[in-house]
């Protein structure tokens, strides 16, 4: 079988850096980053486009090293108690096209690190004005809500205790009106990641959370 886009030497390197978390070690293995992790992540994104394309044209696969859509290993540490430099997992989000003009748009996700793999798409901890209105085109469209979930996305995310001032707390989807977040995420093994058909699994993944990410796009008014 031919080999998939990354190798185990990405999970050794992730399983080093979880160990000796230091600039000097990093700086140290920073050729074996480069090899190992950053490039096959790039070279995945870069095959992952066309194939995002198919799903939503509206939504952006970008593999450039600066700026694109693989996360920097850099931890922000400045309001943290963890000091710690670097995140000890590697990972992509393909936002919509509207990202640089709206927050919080929905987005597909994908995040590799030792025994924790996992893919998919949707809102994480949306802005109030945002959320309300994911949760006001629940109520305005609640036969294409239904839709979503007789398609047989597993949604997922933190809810309310109560349902959310100024919704029927007797509605048909309160439970759904309660979300604070709305995603879908498929889990992978690391064999899974490692395997030559990684992307086509990935791609289902995407292509399973495609219903709520698409409802979601449009009830923010946001191109599919």
């Amino acid at each position: 079988m031919a080999p998939g886009h990354f190798s185990p030497a990405l999970f050794t390197f992730l399983r080093g850096l979880k160990v000796h978390n230091t600039r000097e070690w990093f700086a140290e293995n920073r050729a074996r980053y480069v090899a190992d992790v950053e490039a096959p992540m790039l070279q995945f994104i870069t095959d992952f486009g066309p194939r995002l394309r198919r799903i939503s044209p509206a939504y952006v696969a970008d593999p450039r090293r600066s700026g694109g859509s693989m996360f920097r290993m850099h931890r922000d540490t400045r309001f943290s108690p963890d000091k710690t430099p670097f995140k000890t997992s590697v990972a992509a989000r393909f936002p919509h096209e509207a990202r640089r003009k709206v927050e919080g748009v929905p987005s597909f996700y994908l995040h590799l690190a030792p025994r924790e793999c996992f893919g998919g798409g949707g809102v994480y901890h949306l802005d109030t004005p945002a959320l309300t209105r994911v949760r006001q085109h629940i109520v305005a469209q609640p036969k294409r809500w239904a839709a979503v979930l007789a398609s047989g996305v597993d949604i997922e995310g933190e809810r309310l205790k109560r349902p959310p001032k100024g919704f029927d707390p007797a509605h048909r989807f309160v439970e759904d009106l309660k979300r604070k977040d709305l995603y879908s995420l498929a889990e992978f093994t690391e064999a899974d990641a490692l395997s030559a058909n990684f992307l086509d699994r990935y791609v289902e993944a995407c292509e399973q959370a495609a219903p709520l990410v698409e409802f979601l796009t449009k009830a923010l008014d946001l191109r599919w």
